[in-house]
């Protein structure tokens, strides 16, 4: 007999996600649904369920009572496949409000009264906050183990056997029950029921959990440790310079034309990188996580603390549960490198860095957003009692307090969090910081010891791709279902011409011929490059949003009518395969002309120094 609680969120449909004057999230007048991840973990838990007589599950939500309906959902779908399912509403006024932290503290409550439990499924993030930090926050309070991004899962008695997609890498891993896991997109059928089929849930399946049930609290917005600020609307406005009755060579010579003179095809890989800020002063601590094989990201988090300690006169610490060399953790900007010994996983290395953070009181703690920083980061966030902002592209300080730009709903804004608490924390995107040229120093170097768990037992650690690919690419070309895998090969001279890496619709990584790092859109990468180009993709919202912030955005596309357009500052109305020979030539042509120009602007140059 095995009991099953599962985790869904109701969010709106993501095309229609926007945030009121007080930083909370507008329902109302906007179409509601269950998270896509929250879909995959409701499937699981019943198919697991449907195999066995005697097991059952609880689905749990905390929101406003229209939120039954996603309860409904997932009700629906286990009573049409025989099993045992009921669930609980977590709803209150006293619940507005709550931040990622609060949030988990209501659903362990729930979870606590309702339960035990040997497996809890959540999905992976939702799309409307995209933190991930719920699930590893809520393992913490229940003092279970964590497995984030299941795509494949087995139970065996007490032990689940997981294969974890992470980032730009899989794991296989044996993890002791009970314990929570976050699944991936792909780990199964979505759970999706008609309207009527929610509709005709017996009502007396849904318990309702308000202050009465769980208890004075605080909880919502008073038991929150982050705060919401200013927002900033992110939305590009895109040229849409497209001309689709003009005859194919003349489209390609005049997109080609519009990328020059926009500044498109400027490369800035030699651009100069700037200096690290001055730190070792006697202010405030600024710590960063390092993460194995990551080491682009901790030096663009480094450069982020040192400016940070800069502006508080302040020095920084760097925390490694690898191996590490003090000439390299000072060159990066770290003023002391802390060396942890002992932990073999997130989870005991979180226990680590949060005895350590207890005894030091840090200003701030900065972590990558990648599964391994935010599985650490939100372990220590609740052991610490810190407000902890996820998924942020930029960091500044503001009268002495940490101010975390945080984006949002599909990336169309970003919001300014800030923590209430003494030791504040922040993960951040791959790739969106700076990385200041290194420095020639030697930090200094002490060690802690953590503890084993021994609850999870990591069988394999496999690299397929490198996170920081897509994120430092100067130029990214984007393909979609409309190019066959048989096709890929045709664009290695555009790639080269550009200094463009290669990305992909979910499409295409559905289809399995290109790795999950390599998606791009609401559900994969956001990026940021100069120049992007879409090939043989229609171009919706859920794909385009990833490139919102791409200097400009280049599309290829057969159809006047597709909604990539929309999103297109420059383009061409036509089969790829038909002109991106045509595209090449004339790209090649136009590099030749710039460093002829280039070559004569320099010996000019020399002449007049001469």
């Amino acid at each position: 007999m095995t009991r099953f609680a599962v985790l869904v969120k109701q969010i709106p449909a993501f095309e229609q996600m926007m945030l009121g004057p007080a930083g909370r999230l507008v329902r109302d007048h906007t179409a509601l649904e269950m998270s896509a991840y929250c879909r995959r973990a409701v499937s699981k838990a019943v198919e697991f369920a449907a195999d066995d007589p005697d097991s059952s599950i609880v689905v749990f939500t905390l929101g406003p009572s229209a939120a039954e309906d996603a309860l409904r959902e997932a009700i629906a779908w286990g009573l049409d496949r025989g099993v045992d399912i009921r669930g609980v509403l977590i709803t209150d006024p006293d619940f507005a409000g709550s931040d990622t932290i609060a949030t988990a503290r209501l659903l362990a409550a729930a979870i606590n009264r309702e339960g035990p439990f040997d497996l809890v499924l959540a999905g992976k993030n939702s799309l409307d906050g995209d933190t991930g930090q719920v699930p590893p926050q809520l393992a913490e309070l229940l003092d279970l183990p964590f497995a984030a991004g299941v795509k494949v899962l087995a139970l065996h008695e007490q032990i689940a056997s997981v294969g974890c997609e992470h980032d730009d890498g899989w794991l296989d891993a044996e993890v002791m029950l009970p314990a929570v896991l976050s699944c991936a997109e792909r780990l199964c059928e979505p759970a999706k029921v008609s309207h009527e089929g929610r509709a005709a849930v017996p009502a007396q399946m849904i318990t309702t959990l308000s202050t009465m049930e769980l208890g004075p609290g605080p909880w919502g917005g008073a038991a929150s440790l982050t705060d919401v600020g200013e927002t900033r609307n992110l939305l590009v406005q895109r040229s849409r310079q497209i001309d689709a009755d003009a005859p194919l060579a003349d489209q390609v010579s005049t997109a080609v034309r519009i990328l020059r003179d926009s500044g498109a095809l400027d490369g800035d890989a030699n651009a100069e990188r700037p200096a690290l800020g001055a730190t070792n002063g006697p202010g405030p601590l600024v710590a960063v996580l390092a993460e194995p094989d990551r080491d682009l990201l901790t030096q663009e988090l480094c450069g982020a603390a040192a400016r940070l300690a800069e502006s508080l006169h302040g020095s920084t610490v760097l925390l490694a549960a690898h191996e590490l060399s003090a000439a390299t953790a000072g060159s990066w900007g770290a003023d002391r490198l802390v060396i942890i010994t002992g932990s073999a996983v997130e989870e005991e290395i979180a226990g680590a860095v949060a005895q350590w953070a207890r005894a030091r009181q840090p200003w701030a703690i900065l972590a990558g957003s990648t599964s391994f920083g935010r599985e650490i980061a939100a372990r220590v966030a609740v052991s610490i009692g810190a407000g902890l902002t996820g998924d942020t592209v930029d960091l500044e300080v503001v009268d002495g307090r940490l101010v975390a730009w945080k984006p949002a709903f599909g990336g169309s804004l970003a919001a300014a969090i800030t923590a209430r608490s003494p030791v504040q924390m922040a993960s951040v995107r791959p790739g969106v910081l700076t990385r200041p040229r290194p420095r020639v120093h030697t930090a200094d170097v002490e060690s802690i010891t953590g503890s084993r768990r021994d609850r999870i037992r990591i069988r394999l650690r496999r690299q397929e791709d490198s996170l920081e690919r897509l994120g430092e690419a100067d130029a990214v070309v984007g393909i979609g279902a409309g190019v066959a895998p048989e096709e890929l090969s045709r664009f290695g001279g555009l790639c080269e011409v550009l200094g463009a890496e290669l990305g992909c619709t979910r499409k295409v990584t559905d289809g399995g011929w290109m790795p999950h790092s390599s998606q791009i859109g609401i559900t994969g990468r956001s990026i940021s490059p100069r120049v992007y180009v879409a090939v043989g993709t229609s171009g919706k919202f859920n794909h385009m949003v990833g490139v919102r912030s791409a200097g400009t955005v280049f599309a290829i596309n057969s159809d006047p009518t597709a909604p990539v357009w929309d999103h297109a500052d420059v383009g061409i109305v036509g089969d790829w395969r038909e002109c991106i020979d045509m595209l090449e030539t004339e790209l090649r042509r136009e590099h030749g002309l710039r460093q002829s120009g280039d070559t004569e602007r320099t010996a000019a140059n020399s002449s007049l120094r001469r």
